[in-house]
């Protein structure tokens, strides 16, 4: 008898996880396109909602942190300031919505054809950064408009969060998407988790006024805690890359002591976060077909 060599043919649903994006990255390319062109279908204003939805919640935000609160009066272009960090935690919100519910979303393809699953939450975020862009140029006009002066290493930091905030987003969506499939309501946690992510991160306020009002009862490790947080190292980051240059005054103190060290604590957590969100993926992707 004999023997056939399928050495060089694949296992149907057997898959290498991630690795497997960048052989599949014509058909990654292709969920892409498709994400953004189906965005605003049958939207009068399309693609402007990119600009409008943004502002309009920076404005709110604005009035009551700025206005009723008097943050404004604390923080130098608190503006400039509060939309720095309002579009870095906007960015993590939306790629880590969209690549929870991206496995459910495209059911019909699950159901249907192989391809390797976690196609469907990359490029969700992937999605997701390219409706950051017009936000992101918006924060350049700003930015411009109060004096900010580009520089080589304000650029470097803001690419730098934004390599934070995506491998953050992914992580945490490859978890939340498997197990979202089979629990249905992991969603509405993720929804939590979203709303908490503003309040949890220097956005709204200042570093200094955590260490400066936390009770004296309270441990110090928690501040270290806060700190380690990836998306507060994202927006300090941003927060450094086009607000740091328009102050004038004493503002500015300089990014938290140890922040190196919170900088590699944060990207340890990342780290962990994408072994066991794929870890938790790929268990759970064995019945996708069955539990959608």
């Amino acid at each position: 008898m004999t023997a056939i060599d399928l050495s060089d043919y694949d296992v149907p649903g057997r898959g290498r996880g991630l690795a497997d994006v960048v052989r599949w990255r014509y058909l990654l390319s292709v969920l892409v396109r498709k994400g953004t062109s189906t965005r605003y279908r049958n939207s009068a204003l399309g693609w402007t909602w990119s600009y409008v939805k943004p502002l309009i919640q920076f404005f709110i935000y604005f009035a009551v942190m700025g206005f009723i609160f008097g943050m404004d009066r604390g923080v130098e272009n608190f503006p400039l300031y509060l939309f720095a960090g309002f579009i870095t935690v906007s960015f993590f919100n939306e790629a880590f919505g969209n690549a929870t519910t991206a496995v459910v979303d495209n059911k019909a393809l699950v159901q249907k054809i192989y391809l390797p699953r976690e196609l469907f939450p990359i490029s969700a975020i992937i999605g997701a950064f390219i409706h950051f862009l017009p936000q992101l140029a918006i924060l350049v006009v700003v930015a411009l408009i109060y004096g900010w002066i580009p520089s080589f290493a304000g650029v470097g930091a803001m690419l730098v969060a934004l390599a934070y905030v995506g491998m953050v987003s992914l992580g945490l969506g490859l978890f939340f998407a498997g197990l979202n499939v089979r629990f249905r309501d992991s969603q509405n946690f993720v929804d939590v988790l979203r709303q908490l992510a503003t309040w949890a991160s220097p956005v709204l306020y200042t570093w200094e006024l955590v260490r400066d009002k936390t009770p004296s009862w309270v441990p110090d490790w928690i501040f270290h805690v806060y700190m380690s947080n990836p998306i507060t190292i994202a927006v300090e980051m941003f927060h450094f890359s086009f607000w740091r240059s328009t102050v004038t005054g004493d503002d500015w103190h300089g990014f938290p002591p140890h922040f190196g060290a919170y900088m590699a604590i944060s990207a340890g957590l990342t780290l962990v976060f994408l072994i066991v969100g794929q870890l938790v993926f790929r268990r759970f992707e064995r019945t996708f077909a069955q539990d959608l």
